[in-house]
Formats: C-alpha cells, sequence, structure tokens
C-alpha cells in the first residue's frame, strides 16, 4: 500500500495573501489582484449587510475624473459579527475611504480591507490586518486567538471549536491562496486538464449560494459544533448551516445509498481519535480551485484532541485514482475558545 502524499500545511506562507472570508466562493488569487493595495474615497450609496459577502457601492472619482460606481466587497456577515462589526457602522450617505485589492477582471471593483468612516474610526474587514488611518472599531479577538488562549478541558471532542486564522495549520487547502500550490498534488492528466479550464467565476456551484460538499466543506473557518447522539454523531458546521451526521453502528454504508454532496460516513474510535470514513459522494470538487473528484472517492478524517483537551487536530486522506496518482493527506487545527457559538449562516444571493 503506497503512503499518502502529505501536503504539510502552508498558511503561514499564504497568510500575507488573500482574507480569509473570499475563498468561500471563488479562488481569491485569480479574482484580485493581492499584490495590489489601492485607495478609493467616496460616498456609499448602498449596502448589502450578509452572508456570504458584505457588499457595498461606493461613488468615487475614476481614472478619467468622473463619478465611477465601484462594487466594494468584503468578508462574510459572519466574520463581521465575530469582529463585533455592527451593519450600522456603515450606511448609505457615508463618505468613506477604503483601502483594497483591485479585481482582475474590472476596473471597477475591489476586495476591501480598511474603511475610514466619517467619525475617523476604522473598520478593519481582515482578520489578519492592522488599522490604516484611524482607531480600529472592531476586534480581532476571535480570529487571532492563539493555542495560548485555549482552556484545558476534558470534555473531549464533544464541543464547539474555532478556527484561529493565524495558527499555522489553520487552512487544509492553501491553495486557494496561492494558485501556484496545486503543482503539490500528485495530480492525474485528468485533473490537470480539469484545473486548467476551471473558470473559478462561473463554475464553483457555491457562486449561487449552494453548499459545499466534502471534502470542501471542511476549509470552512467558522465554528464546528460536535455532538454526540449515541448512534449518530453530528457535525454543526456554521458555513451554509452544514450538518454532517456519522453513523457509528454501521461498517459501511448500506448497499443502495445514493450519492450526495457529504456523502455517507461511518464512524468508530481508536482510542480519543475520531475516525470517519466518508464514501457515496456526489460534490465534484476537492478543493475550491479546481481540483476534480470522481464518484469513487473515498475520504478518511481522524479527528484527534490534544491531551489537554485545547485542540483538535484534523487528518485528511483522500483516496481518488482519477485525480490522484496516490492518496493525499491535508490537515487543520481548531481551538477551544470559550464563549463562541455556531451561528445560523443564511446564504443571500
Amino acid at each position: 500500500m503506497r503512503r499518502p502524499t502529505q501536503l504539510v500545511s502552508a498558511a503561514a506562507f499564504c497568510l500575507s495573501l488573500a482574507p480569509v472570508g473570499a475563498r468561500a466562493h471563488h479562488s481569491f488569487a485569480a479574482t484580485f489582484d493581492v499584490e495590489t493595495v489601492d485607495e478609493l474615497e467616496g460616498e456609499v450609496v448602498s449596502v448589502q449587510w450578509r452572508n456570504p459577502h458584505v457588499l457595498f457601492t461606493l461613488r468615487a472619482n475614476g481614472p478619467a475624473g468622473d463619478d465611477t460606481l465601484y462594487q466594494i466587497e468584503s468578508h462574510s456577515l459572519s466574520i463581521m459579527r465575530r469582529m463585533d462589526i455592527a451593519s450600522t457602522a456603515l450606511n448609505v450617505g457615508d463618505t468613506i475611504r477604503v483601502a483594497g485589492h483591485p479585481a482582475r477582471q474590472t476596473d471597477n471593483a475591489m476586495f476591501v480591507l480598511n474603511a475610514l468612516l466619517p467619525s475617523g474610526q476604522e473598520i478593519v474587514f481582515d482578520p489578519f490586518g492592522a488599522p490604516r488611518w484611524g482607531e480600529n472599531l472592531g476586534t480581532t479577538r476571535v480570529w487571532q486567538a492563539t493555542e495560548g488562549e485555549a482552556p484545558s478541558d476534558d470534555n473531549g471532542i464533544f464541543r464547539v471549536w474555532i478556527t484561529s486564522v493565524t495558527h499555522p495549520n489553520a487552512w487544509p487547502f492553501p491553495e486557494a491562496f496561492n494558485l501556484s500550490l496545486i503543482q503539490r498534488y500528485p495530480l492525474t492528466e485528468q485533473a490537470q486538464a480539469a484545473v486548467a479550464a476551471f473558470d473559478p467565476l462561473t463554475d464553483l456551484p457555491t457562486l449561487n449560494c449552494m453548499p459545499k460538499g466534502m471534502p470542501t466543506i471542511m476549509e470552512q473557518p467558522y465554528p464546528m459544533e460536535i455532538v454526540d447522539r449515541g448512534d449518530v454523531i453530528l457535525l454543526r458546521l456554521e458555513e451554509y448551516d452544514t450538518l454532517r451526521t456519522v453513523h457509528m453502528n454501521q461498517a459501511a454504508a448500506p448497499a443502495d445509498q445514493p450519492a450526495s454532496d457529504l456523502g455517507y460516513s461511518t464512524g468508530r474510535w481508536e482510542g480519543e481519535t475520531l475516525v470517519v470514513r466518508t464514501t457515496h459522494v456526489s460534490w465534484p470538487f476537492f478543493d475550491s480551485v479546481g481540483i476534480p473528484l470522481s464518484g469513487a472517492v473515498e475520504i478518511e478524517e481522524r479527528f484527534m484532541p490534544s491531551d489537554d483537551g485545547s485542540e483538535l487536530h484534523l487528518q485528511m486522506t483522500v483516496t481518488d485514482p482519477a485525480t490522484f496518482m496516490e492518496p493525499v493527506q491535508v490537515g487543520k487545527t481548531w481551538l477551544a475558545i470559550s464563549g463562541v457559538e455556531v451561528q445560523p449562516y443564511e446564504c443571500t444571493n
């Protein structure tokens, strides 16, 4: 049996390249110029405070000196809530200054990182970022939590877990930040052709608020709760209000089990480690940048709490001969931060 290719997380290298929320719906690096930060100043003419992204329109001077409407995209409502930034912070009629990454495909769009409000306070939309001009209106306490802030606990895995965006093992699919990292995967020729043909602006189903399937959903940066229901274990993932069910009294899926985006998961215990095997997956992607999956994919997840209960480590092995020349292994780490809850996602097109 060949050992899986282990893809050590490149998140520490990639964090400076892109904000966290955008990759939920498209490859950020393919959509915005992450090497450039532009500034604009103008009047807010519309605001949509929602998931999957907060959007607003800014009337500002264009390159020719005339009034131009700029479409400004930001992180999700879920992120804004956890940064203690209310919808009332940004209002139609406000004159603001913004800084962010310009879009690659259009001259009048931007992913915003900072916004200076009329009050002199500043919204720092980027959980990795810092104020550019004024006093930060929000907080990054949750998103930049460290291992030392996670209390020890003996409850095992049955609790709420949070992704710390600055943790070196936060992102199982860092190629969404840096497309060149796709080269780390042992892709078949068929898979390479699919990646080359993939258009992140049109081909990813989540563009229309369609929930992600396995294994892509496990990249979601929001809280996850693991709940013991005896014969089943539930994984409540905030993004898209996803509910995964792990069947603990079955060795495999029923013979007539239909395929679905999340597949069919069975589980077993190895000491304190929850081992989950998922098959019958119809979701066509490995990640959010176009690496495909076939219906023959098998996914093994190992959920391993740290000795003191403050961390939860995921080791995920994906086997799909149509996509990978050998099994691929990726990982993720969550922290146990008190006071964090799984909240309604309520995606809006």
